[in-house]
């Protein structure tokens, strides 16, 4: 067999385990041994369970001889994102403070992929603490595209997105509260679906209601978007311990085959608000008339949001802050000083991002909250009218490592916030994907298509009409 596995999708592997024609343990190996060798060009891996993965490959291939049926993602590798858990791998949240803890269970969505048949192979890198746009941290360094290893894989799911870019694992989930599934996923040329806000259940403590401020999402990354689909479909559901969890409303896998014929766009390359680079906006637009020659009907007309992209980015990092400082309030309950002794063992733009940011007053929280309800209510207007809206997902291709853009198309903008198209839907809980649109001087371009609450078969129909018309499998770097 080789090494083929590793350029098969999650389906293909599952089909040909299914066949007899590839062997869990074979395809767990060639995944490893590709890690082996490749890894140290992105920075992708923090964490290899060598031994763990090949046990559980060998479980795997002793229940297809025993005879028992096999799950809808039996064999695959997975590699999970190095701030969820997985019980008995370190999980080190890119934080000097956090390296050397073992978790001794698994995070919800890790339990029901392990559950369908999936095979853990490591942790992929993040920053510390998933804070940041861009993934670099103290432990292990900065992520790279594999389209240019001198340049960013965005953040903070870029090791999940490199992995993906460069074949070492087919699934690599990420979270996502401001963006950080679509960023890398458009930095890497992969697919990355934000799921409606509690449909991939999330399970937090101490704080249990943690998630909503703002809205906080886990969900698949993947280099096709049946890959997506099938995962999602594993991940998605009501879960006991997670008081926002919704049941999953629709068959993911079928949603891929169907035509769009009966889908509505709104085309809104820049959402009305954000600067864009030219090449960026063109290669959006040759991707959204693909969907038009597909059988959509696309218009271009912008949310209303009531406020500009100064206002509702203040309102998104007030909640964000929020969400922070209450993270550093948990690391002080468990021994840890980060306001004080601490503070030099974390990365410096974890402290300019959330040390150094004063705590919001209620009243500026309250604002924030009404920032927010005018943002949902601009992208319900639109969702009246129409089941989708496409936007590009950065306003600029992959950056070279830690120089992030202060201006783009002539106007200045914040360098680790203004570049991303993303945060409006974290303020509303709406299902979004970056799908791969092309590329700009070899550098891949992602184009962002959100739905209706709920609407996430829509999402996934349009990505894979998507793909069907300009495929991107063939593009990645070998």
């Amino acid at each position: 067999m080789g090494r083929e596995s590793t350029r098969r999708s999650a389906a293909g592997i599952v089909r040909g385990i299914r066949d007899g024609e590839l062997s869990p343990v074979e395809v767990v190996d060639d995944h490893l041994e590709r890690i082996r060798e490749r890894n140290d060009r992105t920075n992708a891996f923090v964490t290899v369970a060598e031994e763990s993965a090949r046990e559980a490959a060998r479980e795997a291939e002793r229940a297809l001889e025993g005879g028992e049926p096999p799950g809808p993602l039996h064999g695959v590798p997975v590699a999970v994102k190095d701030i969820d858990d997985v019980a008995g791998i370190e999980t080190t949240y890119g934080s000097r403070l956090r390296a050397g803890r073992v978790a001794d269970a698994d995070t919800a969505y890790v339990a029901r992929l392990r559950a369908a048949g999936a095979i853990i192979v490591g942790k992929t890198n993040a920053p510390e603490f998933g804070v940041g746009t861009t993934t670099d941290n103290r432990v292990v360094g900065p992520t790279s595209t594999p389209f240019d290893l001198e340049r960013t894989a965005g953040g903070s799911s870029g090791g999940a997105g490199a992995a993906l870019a460069d074949h070492l694992v087919p699934l690599a989930p990420g979270s996502d509260t401001g963006g950080s599934i679509r960023i890398p996923a458009s930095a890497c040329g992969v697919y990355g679906h934000k799921p409606t806000y509690g449909l991939v259940p999330n399970v937090d403590r101490p704080n249990a209601f943690a998630s909503h401020t703002p809205f906080y999402h886990a969900g698949p990354m993947t280099r096709t978007v049946e890959d997506a689909a099938r995962s999602l479909s594993v991940m998605a559901g009501p879960h006991r311990d997670d008081p926002h969890s919704v049941p999953a409303t629709d068959d993911y896998l079928a949603a891929i085959d169907r035509p769009i014929d009966d889908l509505r766009i709104a085309y809104s390359p820049d959402l009305g608000i954000y600067p864009l680079e030219p090449a960026v906006r063109e290669t959006t637009d040759d991707a959204v008339r693909a969907l038009e020659r597909a059988g959509a009907t696309v218009e271009e007309v912008d949310p209303e949001f009531g406020h500009d992209r100064a206002e509702i980015l203040e309102a998104f990092y007030t909640m964000a802050t929020v969400r922070w400082q209450a993270a550093l309030d948990d690391l002080e309950a468990q021994g840890f000083d980060p306001r004080g002794e601490d503070r030099d063992r974390l990365h410096d733009a974890f402290v300019g991002t959330v040390l150094d940011v004063d705590p919001p007053t209620v009243r500026e929280l309250t604002r924030a909250d009404v920032v927010r309800s005018r943002v949902f209510d601009g992208l319900q207007d639109r969702f009246e009218e129409y089941d989708l809206i496409a936007s590009a997902t950065l306003a600029t291709t992959p950056f070279p490592l830690g120089e992030p853009p202060e201006t783009i198309d002539g106007v200045d903008i914040g360098p680790r916030r203004g570049w991303v198209l993303t945060q409006p839907y974290n303020l509303t809980g709406h299902p979004a994907a970056s799908v791969p649109a092309g590329f700009v001087d070899g550098l891949p371009v992602g184009m962002q298509l959100a739905g209706e609450r709920f609407g996430d078969a829509d999402v996934l129909t349009a990505s894979a009409a998507l793909e069907r018309r300009r495929p991107w499998r063939d593009r990645y770097p070998t």
